[in-house]
């Protein structure tokens, strides 16, 4: 889904050669009989203030690893808040940015923030790094510079392009197995969600609220179905399909940022005197797939090669405010024949930091448990290579991204059915031509949570809608916030950007900025 990073007719590949490479499967432990459960102790919260958060608290949360054994292994969870300054309160907002393997702990502020005073001040908002992820203990990291550049061609053309991205994944879920076998099994969204309830009861709250995006809206959702008589307030913005969790949500996402894709270049075309790409969409778009084959023979700045240049563009199909600086990059590479801008967008959309590693440990772990993924590679690729003829633009670098599921040493969960008529209203929002959770997600999520509205952002396609910049559905949020009544309805799109005269300026006029750093790509 989204994600954490910043970031073909093969030859085929024997099954038995795939099967002899799996690694080892880790399983939990047999359970024995359960200790009780250690008493609940008070949270302890601390300032942890910045320029920007002037009232943000910190604390931790000791949750079990197996709920199943509540008196076992505890590991812990690393929480922010920003206490509610209103007469009354409403409780808890816990509020998650998506992933999975995003941090929640610098949400709190933003949406404390982002919110009208007269809404934040009734809520005390909590953020909070989900099991494995940031400043959680243990966090996972299976295998540094899995991302370094330059690396092999996403589109496998011939034998041993394949088989270098095959042992790259391969590598990734050993090493994952190795590294984290004692808590692999328990990485997963039900599990989280537990965690989300033990938070609750922590926090001594008898209802929460939850705030979530993208993948933090399937989080949301399995919470409320594990515990629909603790929800106050239901609020999922950029909607995941429930129904296709995992492997086919990510095919449907390949068509989708496809067709994103393709908006961004025709937005380029309409700038012709800016960029000097053509005025045809179509011949931006051949000039497009030049560059990424002119990166394939020479890498730029010997580190942005195809699956790179892939990395850098993939943003802009979660936030269009992006695009000017994109297609600066594109037109100086393509135009100017100078491959320095196409590097410089490369290091600020698609390199990923060092700590982006446990963001995509996270990542793995959690949608390789959460349900069942081929084994047999001949699969993904037949699946692969026939929605690459109709969507190109990501489809195979998406397919390595989640490959490792292929390997993985934990065996798969059954994915819960979400269906829930005993919640009170939810909010969800979603932008039509969003690329990450495409809008039939929304639709079918809305259909499973009875008496839930759906707010639709016309001709949008940003990730992420609320709380960035558009009035009409801020205000749908902070009044369904404020009394818990929401109804469907539509609210136009923020105006796409303009070329920017600085290199480095996202437009105003995008909105959304500060959310979409929070957020991050792919999750």
């Amino acid at each position: 889904m989204l994600h954490p990073l910043k970031k073909r007719a093969a030859v085929l590949l024997s099954i038995s050669t795939v099967a002899a490479a799996l690694a080892t499967p880790v399983t939990a432990a047999p359970a024995g009989p359960a200790a009780p459960a250690p008493a609940r102790a008070a949270l302890r919260w601390t300032g942890c203030t910045t320029p920007r958060y002037p009232t943000l608290q910190c604390a931790s949360l000791k949750v079990p690893l197996d709920h199943a054994r509540p008196g076992g292994r505890q590991i812990t969870l690393a929480l922010t808040r920003v206490p509610h300054t209103g007469p009354t309160s409403q409780g808890p907002l816990l509020v998650n940015p998506g992933g999975p393997g995003g941090s929640g702990r610098s949400l709190a502020g933003y949406i404390a923030s982002a919110l009208p005073k007269e809404v934040a001040a009734q809520y005390d908002v909590i953020g909070f790094d989900p099991r494995g992820v940031g400043k959680s203990e243990p966090a996972l990291d299976c295998a540094a510079g899995h991302f370094k550049p330059a690396r092999p061609d996403s589109v496998p053309m011939d034998e041993a392009t394949e088989r270098a991205n095959l042992d790259r994944v391969r590598s990734f879920a050993e090493s994952c197995g190795t590294k984290h076998a004692d808590v692999l099994p328990y990485i997963d969204t039900v599990s989280a969600a537990k965690d989300i309830e033990a938070l609750r009861t922590a926090l001594g709250a008898e209802r929460i609220s939850y705030f979530g995006y993208s993948y933090g809206t399937y989080l949301g959702a399995v919470y409320a179905k594990l515990h629909p008589g603790r929800v106050h307030r239901l609020v999922l913005d950029s909607v995941v399909d429930p129904g296709g969790v995992w492997y086919e949500d990510n095919l449907a996402q390949d068509l989708a940022f496809d067709a994103r894709h393709k908006a961004f270049l025709a937005w380029v075309a309409q700038y012709d005197a800016t960029y000097r790409l053509g005025t045809d969409p179509a011949t931006v778009e051949r000039r497009w797939y030049e560059m990424r084959d002119a990166l394939r023979e020479t890498p730029a700045g010997g580190k942005v090669g195809p699956a790179e240049l892939e990395d850098t563009f993939m943003p802009g199909g979660y936030y269009n405010g992006y695009w000017p600086n994109l297609a600066e990059a594109f037109a100086a590479f393509s135009v100017g024949k100078d491959p320095k801008p196409l590097v410089a967008a490369y290091e600020r959309f698609g390199a990923v930091e060092p700590s982006a590693g446990n963001g995509y440990s996270v990542y793995t772990a959690v949608q390789c448990r959460d349900s069942a993924w081929p084994k047999n590679w001949n699969q993904w690729r037949a699946d692969m290579w026939s929605t690459h003829a109709k969507a190109p633009f990501m489809t195979w670098n998406n397919a390595w991204y989640n490959a490792p599921c292929a390997f993985w040493p934990t065996e798969s969960l059954q994915a819960p059915d979400v269906t829930n008529a005993d919640l009170p209203p939810a909010l969800l929002l979603q932008a039509t031509e969003d690329a990450a959770t495409p809008f039939e997600g929304a639709l079918s999520m809305r259909n499973k949570l009875s008496g839930s509205a759906l707010v639709v952002e016309e001709g949008g396609g940003n990730h992420g809608i609320a709380l960035s910049g558009n009035k009409c559905l801020d205000e749908k949020v902070a009044a369904y916030l404020t009394t818990g009544r929401a109804s469907d309805a539509t609210c136009p799109a923020q105006a796409a950007p303009k070329p920017s005269t600085a290199t480095r300026a996202v437009p105003a006029s995008a909105g959304g900025a500060a959310l979409h750093g929070l957020l991050g790509f792919r999750g």
